[in-house]
């Protein structure tokens, strides 16, 4: 099965943190403006997703998702959610920690597209 959205071990150890701090978590990545486009993570529930969402995936046990015209951008690739020292968005969890969750991404093969349906 091919994966539209992965993690790396250092963003699922950040995440385990995360958790035990807030509760159930959620992503959704941010197509621009204030916070550029970064991953934003937040407490379950807090962030309305609306029709124009989709969910991308789970990273973690927590859910993944992305503005239906941010995904048309990034559809031909494989989001891979890291972690970095420093500040980043305002609103995201993980900003008191003194890190930044960071979307890296790698375009798929050309049998992970065909496997994808595309």
């Amino acid at each position: 099965m091919v994966e539209r959205v992965i993690a790396t071990d250092e963003t699922l150890k950040l995440l385990d943190k995360l958790k035990t701090i807030h509760g159930d978590l959620m992503f959704h990545q941010s197509g621009g403006c204030c916070d550029g486009s970064s991953p934003m993570c937040y407490p379950r529930g807090e962030f309305r997703i609306g029709e124009s969402d989709i969910l991308l995936g789970e990273i973690g046990n927590t859910p993944f998702y992305i503005s239906k015209d941010q995904y048309e951008y990034w559809k031909h690739t494989q989001l891979i959610i890291d972690v970095v020292e420093g500040r980043g968005g305002m609103f995201s969890v993980e900003g008191p920690e003194g890190k930044r969750f960071l979307t890296r991404s790698r375009v798929f093969t050309k049998e992970e597209r065909i496997a994808l349906g595309q």
